[in-house]
């Protein structure tokens, strides 16, 4: 279970971070909003886990209307499919929403975990290697996503090194927490994503991603105050593309990385959710 979670950690922060941050919901996600605009507005939305209102700027209407669609057929979950453990996403909710599972949880974490710090900090390096040598030379991933996932594994892997991963405390107020969580989003099979829809199952996600996060700032990840170090800026700019340079802190180390955006009736969007999105609308 905890590797599963360090793995969750890994994948929300990759998510979190794939296109910077901003200082709040607020600005300008329309026809006027510069390509940096934008990404800030779009983080903003993943930083205040308004996922649903990410899901709509993040592609154009017509995009959005076959992403609904395609969930609703349960062919995605984009963008929660992104994830490394998105497949299992119905499942993991499943096994924490079941009736008793904070005590089967709590006896699994103390019978594989409890008192083994030793060997959780080397799952962390060991982890911290595979997924940079996956997102190096396998999956989906654009070079832009290769070099920033490197630098946010590299990051993730080395607070897992120091992380208190087996301390029996926060992992009995963790798996109560995310049980809780899980139990009110409702979101426990495959047909409760499908039922959903793409709105309102991003919506019913927010709240889980809120008490995740929580989670993972009582082990010392900060993701949130990490990100909202974060300084975008517009690289370059030809015709309908562009690039935005964005620097931040991360797990205390820094992280450097550039955003390739395109223009499409007059809207800026990150071409790394668009390419994601169209595959996962026709899959």
């Amino acid at each position: 279970m905890i590797r599963r979670w360090w793995w969750a950690a890994a994948a929300s922060c990759l998510l979190l971070a794939a296109c910077g941050t901003g200082d709040g919901p607020g600005g300008d996600a329309g026809a006027d909003a510069t390509p940096a605009q934008v990404v800030r507005r779009l983080t903003s939305h993943l930083r205040h886990n308004d996922f649903d209102t990410f899901a709509r700027e993040a592609v154009p209407p017509e995009l959005h209307a076959q992403l609904d669609l395609a969930w609703r057929e349960g062919r995605t979950r984009w963008p929660l499919d992104q994830l490394p453990f998105g497949d299992h996403l119905p499942q993991m909710l499943d096994s924490l929403a079941a009736p008793g599972s904070e005590a089967r949880l709590q006896r699994i974490f103390d019978r594989q975990f409890s008192g083994s710090a030793r060997e959780l900090r080397a799952a962390a390096t060991a982890l911290g290697v595979f997924g940079a040598q996956y997102v190096g030379h396998e999956g989906d991933f654009s070079e832009g996503e290769r070099q920033h996932y490197a630098q946010l594994i590299a990051a993730t892997a080395q607070w897992g090194e120091r992380a208190p991963l087996s301390d029996r405390a926060r992992a009995s107020k963790a798996i109560a927490a995310l049980a809780a969580a899980a139990r009110r989003s409702g979101l426990t099979s495959e047909a409760a994503f499908r039922d959903a829809g793409i709105d309102s199952g991003l919506r019913r996600m927010g709240p889980f991603a809120a008490a995740f996060k929580r989670v993972l700032a009582d082990y010392g990840l900060r993701v949130d105050a990490d990100l909202a170090t974060l300084e975008a800026t517009l690289q370059q700019q030809t015709g309908d593309t562009a690039q935005v340079r964005m620097r931040y802190r991360f797990a205390g180390r820094e992280i450097d990385t550039v955003v390739a955006m395109e223009r499409i009736d007059g809207r800026w969007y990150v071409s790394d959710f668009l390419r994601h999105a169209r595959a996962a609308a026709t899959r």
